[in-house]
């Protein structure tokens, strides 16, 4: 019989690739998107850590389906800021989700630190809740280092500027089934996967 799970994301491509996971993983799991509970309210990210943000958003969508939830938090934090956006990397101009300015602020912020102390990291918390009140978190971290300019036309956010460790193309330079190989979003959702088959089935 397939177990039910929301994924809290109104994002179809989100909701795919943990589809793909599960999948591949041999789960046997309804994976719906938030989009199938109208009425459900957004979630404000109040928390100052990935893990608490993934874990207010997993708790509200459980909370309001009655359904095993899965949510995540994810962002970009740079050794020359002291470990900033963090989880303001969606806001960090100003105004959610503005990807060219946020870009354009980080690469401004950096313009005077040499290559070679440029380093950056992708991190991704993914939290699920069930209806019994138990919680799991798991976390996913991508390193890397910054470039002075933005390459590549995949991808979104900070992808034209990131350079994996031992990469020598962006992760905006590279196909989505590349990326999800190695990104920190996927090696969270991975890690997800023994969680959800032990307390799933």
């Amino acid at each position: 019989m397939s177990r039910q799970l929301v994924l809290a994301s109104r994002n179809p491509k989100k909701v795919a690739e943990l589809h793909r996971i599960l999948s591949d993983a041999g789960l046997d799991i309804d994976l719906l998107g938030t989009d199938a509970f109208p009425g459900l309210p957004e979630v404000e990210e109040t928390a100052s850590t990935f893990a608490g943000n993934a874990l207010l958003k997993a708790r509200q969508v459980c909370a309001f389906t009655g359904l095993p939830a899965v949510a995540d938090d994810s962002g970009l934090t740079v050794d020359a800021l002291n470990g900033m956006p963090g989880v303001l990397s969606a806001r960090w101009a100003g105004s959610h989700g503005d990807d060219e300015a946020n870009l354009r602020l980080i690469l401004a912020q950096v313009a005077h630190v040499p290559p070679g102390r440029r380093g950056a990291a992708f991190h991704c918390a993914a939290a699920l809740a069930l209806p019994d009140g138990t919680e799991r978190v798991v976390e996913g971290t991508l390193e890397g280092e910054l470039i002075d300019q933005p390459r590549g036309g995949n991808g979104f956010g900070y992808d034209p500027i990131f350079l994996p460790l031992g990469s020598s193309v962006t992760t905006a330079e590279m196909s989505a089934s590349q990326k999800d190989a190695i990104s920190h979003r996927g090696v969270a959702l991975r890690a997800l996967v023994p969680v959800l088959r032990e307390l799933l089935g």
